[in-house]
């Protein structure tokens, strides 16, 4: 694995010299607007990106863009793989694992879900605090590479609680309502049946969805602290009327990259102002 990442790298800072991002942000379903407001973008289709999975799904461009956003420099994925295109776990979660070979200190990633908290509607944003990996696998199974993390690592805090509440404090000063709760992945393709959406619910889910996990797990691995936020872009199964398409996740999501790029652009210049401040003391 490490030999794979490392080919990536090399290959990717070859064609951005100099180029050192200090976060990652993985955009999914409808929600690649911010990439498109990067300055001084390098465009790096992931077909021309050694070992990158190539996403299949419409609403996921497929391109890595290094671009500087207020001044600081972002590695961002526009469009992500998934388990049900036939990847293995650590296949999807590979793009991830360059961005941190590559330096990144906080990975910010976004997904499009279904809403199974009944007090959520169509359209709200969530803040992950924790999830719930039902896909049944994990990017860690086989040998594990000691230089990039531990065979065991600890997922208590995988969603950093400071850079959580900084979110949630930003989301309250723009006025979103940004909503917080669990989110729990399937492996998809089919969306998931009203039984399977009640038990989620029983068990504490907020939103549903088939992606994420997998990036965070491997974020966490490597010691690169995340961020997670859910596009409601439909209420699960069983909680309406409304026949469940992919269309209507990508037009939701459409709507909603709008805020979604207006709170990122005010959150990712705030990590590194904050850690930078606590340098100079």
């Amino acid at each position: 694995m490490g030999n794979l990442v490392d080919v990536s790298r090399l290959y990717i800072q070859a064609k951005a010299p100099g180029f050192y991002p200090r976060s990652g942000v993985v955009l999914g379903s409808g929600l690649g607007q911010l990439a498109e407001q990067l300055e001084r973008p390098t465009i790096l289709p992931y077909a021309e990106l050694p070992h990158f999975p190539r996403p299949s799904v419409t609403g996921h461009v497929g391109n890595l863009v290094l671009g500087y956003l207020q001044g600081e420099p972002l590695a961002v994925l526009q469009g992500r793989a998934h388990l049900y295109e036939g990847n293995e776990p650590w296949k999807v979660a590979f793009p991830v694992r360059v961005l941190a070979s590559m330096g990144i200190k906080h990975l910010v990633t976004t997904n499009a879900a279904g809403g199974v908290n009944t007090s959520f509607r169509t359209g709200d944003l969530m803040l992950i605090s924790d999830h719930l990996n039902f896909f049944g696998g994990n990017p860690l199974f086989g040998p594990n590479d000691d230089r990039m993390g531990p065979r065991f690592p600890d997922l208590s805090a995988a969603y950093h609680p400071a850079s959580n509440q900084r979110l949630m404090g930003i989301a309250k000063a723009q006025g979103i309502d940004l909503k917080q709760g669990i989110y729990a992945m399937l492996s998809g393709p089919s969306y998931e049946t009203p039984a399977e959406i009640r038990a989620l619910r029983a068990l504490g889910a907020d939103a549903v969805g088939m992606s994420t996990v997998p990036e965070v797990i491997a974020a966490a691995h490597m010691g690169v602290r995340v961020t997670a936020i859910s596009c409601i872009t439909n209420l699960a199964a069983g909680m309406g009327t409304q026949t469940l398409s992919h269309d209507e996740v990508k037009r939701v999501a459409s709507q909603a990259a709008r805020v979604v790029a207006a709170l990122l652009k005010a959150f990712l210049p705030s990590l590194h102002q904050a850690t930078d401040a606590a340098a100079d003391h």
